[in-house]
């Protein structure tokens, strides 16, 4: 009788350094999948954190170092991913930055910025990881992150922490306009992909986060959003649900858990709200 254990799924998570990106490439190891974990070069401790958690879990990680707005370092992230684990079964693009102005304030330079970071990064994980997917010929799963974490101010007091929702990707907001374009763009993505890949077995599909409490929604001057205080964000944002309590990143991470699953296969298209009803479509 053949005992040898079937090979493990690889997933490849990027922005896994913290927050959303993180606790999803913990629960994919939890899962059973060997994870790669890809950020920025000046997250290497973070990253290299994230993936020896994943190797006590008893999983095999990879610690990675990309810019996924440059088609260059994705092709490659994913080609070493493939080689050094063993294939691709789970692209999960999860990277993205925020911004806010008046739309009669917004540059040029915004606009490539926000559609580069948050749209072209999407563009190119699910075309490499498909085009890796398909000559495979085991199928796989896509799924992107089609809003980046609304504001969610954080304190120390119980009592004392107030929330916006931006659900930036299907609801225009105030001072968004520009990065609800580069969220909006990516469900285009989604939907197209999906179409397109479905004869493959691959899914593509999108998560959209609520009031999620991360290290990119709880400084007022993260380097990651560039400086732009998530005061302004609360001021500016319209659908405030007063009553509504955030979540931890965990709650993300098991629904992107279950579209990674192969029981998942007839889910395709989709952008799934994990907001806790504070949008509704």
């Amino acid at each position: 009788m053949d005992t040898t254990a079937p090979q493990a799924r690889i997933a490849l998570v990027t922005g896994a350094a913290q927050g959303i990106g993180e606790a999803i490439a913990l629960r994919l190891a939890e899962d059973g999948l060997d994870v790669a974990v890809v950020d920025l070069p000046q997250k290497h401790d973070q990253v290299e954190a994230v993936a020896n958690n994943i190797r006590a879990k008893g999983r095999r990680s990879l610690a990675l170092y990309a810019d996924v707005s440059m088609e260059d370092e994705v092709e490659a992230m994913i080609k070493s991913t493939a080689e050094q684990l063993g294939g691709l079964d789970v692209m999960i693009a999860n990277a993205g930055i925020f911004r806010d102005m008046p739309i009669v304030d917004v540059t040029v330079e915004t606009w490539d910025t926000l559609m580069t970071v948050n749209a072209r990064s999407v563009l190119l994980a699910i075309k490499h990881a498909a085009r890796h997917m398909i000559a495979q010929g085991r199928g796989g799963r896509i799924i992107g992150e089609m809003i980046t974490r609304p504001a969610v101010m954080c304190a120390t007091e119980p009592g004392s922490l107030q929330a916006a929702s931006s659900a930036a990707g299907k609801r225009g907001a105030r001072n968004m306009a520009v990065y609800s374009a580069s969220k909006f763009a990516i469900r285009g993505l989604v939907q197209s992909a999906s179409i397109e890949l479905r004869p493959h077995n691959i899914t593509v599909n999108g998560y959209s986060p609520g009031l999620i409490i991360t290290p990119m929604t709880c400084h007022q001057d993260d380097e990651i959003n560039g400086g732009h205080g998530m005061t302004a964000h609360l001021r500016g944002l319209g659908g405030v649900t007063p009553d509504l309590k955030p979540a931890q990143p965990e709650v993300i991470a098991s629904v992107v858990s279950y579209l990674a699953k192969p029981e998942a296969h007839y889910i395709t298209g989709q952008c799934v709200n994990v907001n806790g009803g504070s949008v509704m479509d």
